[in-house]
């Protein structure tokens, strides 16, 4: 590859001979402070303790179903977000993996209030259609 090429490519000439480009050819990957990791592993125990915890005391009805998914979706959250690495990630990348499941969730919200509107229809009016 001749110096222009390199330089094209963002790439100093002296980089191939063991220089870096700007300090960050040689170093590509981000290293993150052992203290992110070990919070995220406290705050996935207490998620889960929390989770326990319904249970244990006997939650029940919509209470129950409402802070089981808080927990599930914060765990999976913060999961996705260090241990995906995806916090770090560029903006594009954090869309592409984040919009799909909000749009399932929104279109299943959509589909539910639908069903229950069809069903009290046909409950108030029987043979009407």
């Amino acid at each position: 590859m001749t110096q222009a090429g390199a330089q094209q490519h963002g790439i100093a000439h002296h980089a191939f001979e063991g220089g870096t480009a700007s300090g960050q050819a040689a170093t590509d990957h981000q290293e993150h402070p052992i203290r992110v990791y070990l919070v995220v592993w406290a705050w996935l125990f207490i998620l889960s303790a929390g989770s326990y915890l319904v249970d244990f005391f006997g939650v029940e009805g919509y209470l129950r179903w409402t802070l089981i998914l808080s927990f599930m979706i914060l765990k999976a959250a913060l999961i996705i977000a260090v241990f995906m690495h995806m916090a770090w990630e560029r903006l594009a990348l954090v869309y592409a993996i984040l919009l799909p499941p909000v749009a399932v969730l929104v279109f299943v919200i959509i589909m539910s209030l639908e069903s229950d509107y069809t069903f009290l229809s046909r409950s108030l009016f029987p043979g009407s259609g």
